[in-house]
């Protein structure tokens, strides 16, 4: 009676509604429904009623619970003349704040039981929520969170599962405009962005106010995108991964978005999702997929080990395979496409292919082979992988675990592809039923390996996690000592110890505050050069170990890897590169003018950035190592060959931590100190019979120093000779600057019949540089230069005539002029000595083959390494 209402029809999924919606008072309410039946029953009946009421309570229930019965009662109780699709109530004056404030929203549904709550829309508007899709949250228990306006949060727990929590955020995105601003890294899509931040930002609150150990993993937020979406979904893969780093922390398995796509075929618009996920936190995967018509189901057995893994800070092995294979078709992500076979051992203890869901593993390993679908290798780069598994026993080892571990090595062999290890092991099993046996096994994995890397096989490994015991021995053997080739890649998180430090203390051992502080890339394995790279994540690892393969792999029955496709000038100019510094350009370390007898020093990085190709960044190995800095090691291509490339700096470099006495202060520019000599040989090695070697040298030799010798400079020295010997491919070496003394010897074209050795116009080269030359070897005929300068001579004269004080005056004059004069005729006979023994001599006596301008420098190199590559496909 005098009562406004609104009155409207629209249709839905073919269905024709009639909507009522009014404002009434909780405590007329009774009466207004009541007054409502005239209405009501006028309605056509090919047409559903739904009621939207906002309510107004002025004395407030005591809980939202008490709310919903007394409206289901109110409902239930109307003498209502036909059948109510649904029944809203808005209701204002809750006692409790909820996340719309004093606002809760309920929606009821009709049965042969009457009106009842569904739940699943509590907080929303059912229409809002059907667009959210909020109904795919029906197999949870759901409870509404705070969150700010347009986001809606909610709480699910699993119906068959109370364990099973998680959350899931919901929210529209009605823009899908593209800022752009001077390059592709400053594109953005401001809407979607805020509203993704929104979501987040619920979830982290929550977060925040739980415990770390009882924080909720495996949450999602679902988005729905109004506007058509027309985004490139490379663009879109490019600015999803700058907002991965927002995301970290807050347990979500993937970001869901119901976009609409123009059909090409119908030119029509039809629904797809755009899923969005991390496996294993390792970088962003985009893929669309047809949208779903079914609840999002509770955890699987294989989804719990993930959530339990990821609570711990670990990696479950088959989350890691999902990261590194991404679908062929439809999928954008940081990995090229790929894909991985399971292998098992069959009962000939061989491994075999086999098909079972993944997570069925019986070992405390999975194994299998792994392929990715790059450019150069369409068909498949294959390695053969193993994975430890720490959701069984932290990979613990025995023969379940070494059975497979050999037979994945001879299956490598068998393939002639590298083994690819993820390790992550507490080493050998510990239990009452089984002993020593368990390290006889892992002495024959020991075997097995150093045969493997002794027959020329490459074993690269990613250390995941902890690593103790056996695992870390294994590791040594693969990647560590001087013949193997394979690198081993390091995170923040992984650690190789002998014991644990649990262990370690009991025994009443030396051990650090944590495993990381024991065997950890920090403070340990980068500085000593046992761990060769250094990723922030297991993501970022395995991105690094594709990179490397970029330059290193070499695919079954093939001599080298095969070259990338390069838009880089063969014929570049590297002098026009920059320098910076006192050097303006590279070529400015050239010069005669501005770098007279190419004694000052010079950046080798820039010398070498400006050789290789410019569209194709280099790869450097062994960056932390300590002691090692003046040596620079490269995996680089050059006319889109890949090469391992070796530069030596030219400029003193400060030590790190307290100088013996016995040792120099500063690292000598030019100068092979024992662990530079070490990461020479290491770096020969690992390229020989895979790739060639290119050598930009600036050097002076062997530090003689009493600290070097006595940190094994002749063993290493001695390494890099034995290299050269054994190396097989092509080796070119270019002299850019100064070449002397014992390092001559070790890089000698005599040691190697696939050598060329090139020089630069203006660089020098032999036995001993001039100015030592004329201090030690030349030593007499400096003085007997000296003593014979006019200046000294007439001083003589005049002293012997002169007497008493005068004489004793002339003497110390001459004394003085003799310093002067000297240091005259020591540079006088260095540079005679320099004269002599110039470049050009060493090309007429076969030390050099050949002597090029700087302009040429590139141009050459890139001539040289296809010469000698043919040269050992010819045999």
């Amino acid at each position: 009676a005098g009562r406004n209402l609104l009155r409207a029809w629209y249709e839905y999924e073919g269905t024709a509604i009639e909507l009522i919606s009014c404002h009434a008072d909780y405590g007329r309410l009774a009466d207004f429904l009541v007054s409502l039946t005239p209405l009501l029953a006028a309605i056509p009946a090919n047409r559903d009623v739904v009621m939207d009421f906002y309510v107004w309570q002025s004395d407030f229930f005591t809980s939202r619970d008490e709310a919903a019965d007394l409206l289901a009662e109110q409902l239930n109780r109307a003498p209502l003349p036909r059948r109510i699709r649904r029944a809203v109530f808005v209701v204002s004056g809750l006692e409790a704040p909820a996340p719309l404030g004093d606002v809760e929203i309920y929606t009821f549904r009709q049965s042969e039981n009457g009106f009842q709550e569904e739940r699943v829309y509590r907080g929303l508007h059912p229409m809002m929520g059907k667009r959210l899709q909020v109904w795919r949250l029906s197999n949870f228990a759901i409870e509404r969170l705070p969150s700010v306006e347009d986001v809606y949060l909610f709480k699910g727990v699993a119906h068959d599962n109370p364990s099973d929590q998680r959350l899931f955020a919901f929210a529209e995105v009605r823009n899908m405009t593209v800022v752009a601003r001077r390059s592709e890294a400053s594109v953005h899509l401001p809407q979607l962005e805020w509203m993704l931040h929104e979501t987040l930002a619920a979830m982290r609150r929550y977060q925040a106010a739980l415990p770390v150990h009882q924080r909720l993993h495996w949450n999602r937020v679902l988005l729905y995108v109004w506007p058509v979406f027309e985004l490139d979904p490379a663009r879109l893969q490019r600015i999803i991964a700058k907002l991965a780093a927002i995301a970290e922390g807050q347990g979500i398995e993937k970001v869901v978005a119901n976009v609409h796509v123009l059909d090409p075929e119908t030119g029509r618009l039809r629904d797809v999702i755009l899923d969005i996920s991390n496996p294993a936190g390792g970088g962003v995967v985009t893929r669309f997929r047809t949208p779903s018509d079914q609840p999002i189901r509770t955890l699987s057995d294989y989804d719990k080990k993930v959530v339990q893994l990821r609570r711990r800070g670990m990696v479950y092995p088959y989350d890691l395979i999902r990261m590194l294979t991404p679908e062929k078709e439809g999928t954008h992500a940081d990995y090229p496409a790929g894909e991985f076979v399971e292998y098992d051992l069959a009962a000939s203890q061989a491994l075999v292919p086999v098909s079972r869901p993944a997570g069925q593993n019986q070992a405390n390993i999975v194994v299998g082979v792994l392929r990715n679908f790059t450019a150069e290798h369409p068909e498949g780069m294959a390695r053969v992988a193993l994975l430890g598994d720490p959701s069984k026993a932290m990979g613990a080892l025995a023969e379940p675990e070494c059975r497979r571990i050999i037979a994945g090595l001879d299956l490598a062999e068998q393939l002639g592809v590298p083994l690819e290890w993820y390790a992550l092991s507490a080493g050998a099993l510990i239990s009452m039923s089984s002993g020593t046996e368990n390290m006889d096994w892992i002495a024959r994995v020991l075997r097995r390996i150093i045969a493997f890397t002794q027959a020329g096989g490459e074993i690269n490994v990613v250390v995941t996690g902890i690593n103790v015991g056996a695992q870390p021995y294994w590791n040594a053997e693969a990647t560590m000592l001087m013949h193997t080739r394979g690198i081993l890649i390091m995170t923040p998180q992984s650690a190789m110890v002998l014991t644990g430090k649990q262990a370690l203390e009991y025994s009443g051992g030396v051990a650090a505050e944590d495993n990381e502080g024991i065997g950890g890339y920090e403070r340990v394995m980068g500085p000593n050069g046992q761990a060769q790279y250094f990723a922030a994540d297991v993501g970022e690892a395995c991105r690094l170990l594709l990179r490397y393969y970029e330059h290193a792999y070499r695919a079954p029955g093939e001599r080298f890897p095969r070259p990338a496709l390069s838009n880089d000038p063969l014929e570049r100019d590297v002098r026009l590169f920059p320098h910076g510094g006192e050097f303006e350009v590279v070529g400015d370390i050239f010069s005669s003018e501005k770098n007279p007898g190419r004694k000052k020093p010079f950046d080798i990085r820039k010398v070498m950035r400006a050789t290789i190709d410019q569209d194709h960044p280099p790869l450097e190995r062994w960056l932390g190592m300590r002691d090692a800095e003046i040596a620079v090691v490269w995996e680089a291509h050059l006319g889109g060959q890949p090469v391992c490339l070796l530069g030596f700096e030219s400029r003193p470099l400060p030590r790190l931590g307290i100088a013996p006495a016995d040792g120099p202060a500063t690292w000598t520019g030019g100068t092979l100190f024992p662990q530079s000599s070490k990461k020479i040989a290491r770096a020969l090695n690992a390229a020989s019979n895979n790739r060639p070697l290119v050598v930009l040298a600036n050097l002076s030799g062997f530090d003689g120093s009493p600290e070097s010798l006595r940190n094994w400079q002749l063993e290493y020295g001695a390494e890099i000779g034995r290299a050269v010997v054994n190396f097989q491919g092509p080796i070119v070496f270019c002299v850019i600057s100064r070449y002397h003394g014992g390092a001559f010897v070790v890089f000698s074209n005599a040691l190697n019949d696939n050598m060329e050795v090139v020089a630069l116009e203006g660089s020098y080269a032999s036995v001993i540089g001039g100015a030592p030359a004329a201090a030690v070897v030349f030593a007499r005929d400096v003085d007997k230069r000296t003593r014979a300068d006019r200046r000294l001579t007439e001083l003589e004269q005049r002293s012997a005539l002169a007497q008493g004080a005068e004489k004793v005056k002339l003497r110390n004059q001459w004394q003085e002029v003799y310093q002067s004069v000297y240091s005259e005729k020591l540079g006088e006979v260095a540079e005679e000595f320099d004269t002599i023994h110039s470049i050009e001599r060493a090309q007429r006596v076969g030390s050099v083959n050949t002597i090029i301008p700087a302009a040429r420098l590139r141009p050459y190199l890139i001539e040289a390494v296809r010469r000698g590559m043919q040269r050992s496909q010819a045999g």
